[in-house]
């Protein structure tokens, strides 16, 4: 099986490619089809974080191991992509933060004159440099200062 992924880059304008990969590949190997797609470098860190249809971002997967965390090349596609999970934020380059938002629009068969992965489809050119980025406060924070309860310094648990 394949998956047909939707990916856009968080430009001004559209930057939009359509990935099609093999659902027994690797978040590694999406994470090389994304960066020839776009025509990164490729010799910077990234992630992928688990999304929801509001693009809020979920647990990591990254690049390399610094502990606990899940690591792109031990897993496997088809063990993350289900029918509750189908989008996906992927950053490239942390001093930059290009992002990109990844959604699963289709599965299909494979094909067996085809080579995969494959970009089948790209509207627009990647910029030079990244946009800036706009960080806003988010008010539902449970760790915001507006949340913290004073606590007594000389209770102890």
């Amino acid at each position: 099986m394949i998956y047909r992924l939707r990916i856009i880059l968080d430009t001004e304008k559209d930057v939009i490619r359509d990935i099609e990969i093999k659902s027994i590949n690797t978040f590694e190997d999406l994470h090389f089809a994304i960066v020839n797609a776009f025509g990164f470098e490729g010799n910077e860190m990234a992630s992928f974080y688990l999304s929801n249809s509001k693009w809020n971002q979920g647990e990591e997967l990254t690049f390399e191991s610094f502990g606990d965390e899940k690591v792109m090349k031990e897993h496997v596609l088809d063990t993350l992509i289900n029918n509750d999970q189908k989008n996906f934020i992927y950053v490239y380059d942390f001093l930059k933060l290009w992002t990109c938002f990844i959604e699963v629009v289709e599965t299909n068969n494979e094909n067996s004159y085809s080579h995969y992965p494959q970009t089948i489809f790209s509207i627009g050119e990647t910029p030079i440099k990244a946009p800036e980025k706009l960080f806003v406060e988010d008010n539902n924070d449970k760790y915001s200062e507006d949340n913290i309860e004073e606590e007594d310094p000389y209770q102890f648990y």
